[in-house]
Order: structure tokens, then sequence, then C-alpha cells
């Protein structure tokens, strides 16, 4: 499914209920935090080795997939509340970051760009 289609099931989904008029872009925002903090909460505390384990369960991926689902179901409302589309943000954002982080200067750093190597 295309991304401009998940937008509008989404907005559809929110029209059917009448949750419009609560979409505003600071709850929208909000909501998008809250629902990252729940798919954090998944891994806290957890090693790389245990993440890699839990992830081996159906019932755990079942849980990321959900709070995956439910950031970017936010994502896609706050994008229609702000006029903006999301692919392009996405786009012009790699933009920024490749004239920010040269394959030739960061490949393989995790380093950030204003700091020095």
């Amino acid at each position: 499914m295309e991304l401009n289609q998940l937008r509008q099931k989404v907005i559809s989904f929110r029209d059917e209920r009448d949750w419009g008029k609560f979409n505003t872009v600071k709850n929208l925002a909000i909501a998008i935090g809250v629902e990252a903090a729940e798919l954090n909460e998944l891994f806290l505390w957890k090693s790389d080795d245990e993440v890699h384990e839990l992830l081996q369960s159906e019932s755990h991926r079942s849980q990321v997939a959900d709070e995956l689902a439910d950031v970017f179901i936010y994502l896609l409302a706050m994008a229609e509340a702000t006029n903006l589309d999301l692919a392009d943000c996405v786009v012009s954002k790699l933009e920024k970051n490749a004239s920010k982080y040269p394959i030739d200067e960061f490949r393989g750093s995790s380093r950030k760009y204003n700091v020095a190597p």
C-alpha cells in the first residue's frame, strides 16, 4: 500500500469516529512522543543480545509491530494536520543529511557532523 493510501486510511478511521477535533498539531506531536516512549519501553534495560532474543518471540514482535504502527499512524495524522507530504519530508531530510555526512568522511562512523574526528 502506498503512503498516501495509508494516510487516507488513517484519516478515514479518525473521521469515522469524529476524532479530528482532537488531532491538533500539539496533541499529535505529544502522541508521537508518547507512542515512541512505549516503543522504547519494550527495550529498556535490555542488552543487544536480550533484544535479539526477544525479537525471536512472536509475542514480542507483535508488541513491537503495534508500537511502530502507533507511531506511524500519528506521524501520518500529523502530516495531514500540517499539510506536509511525509515522503517529501523524508527525501528532503535525506538530502540535508547527505550534505552534512559525506560518505568519504563518515562511512562506518557514528560521530555527529559537528564533532571533530
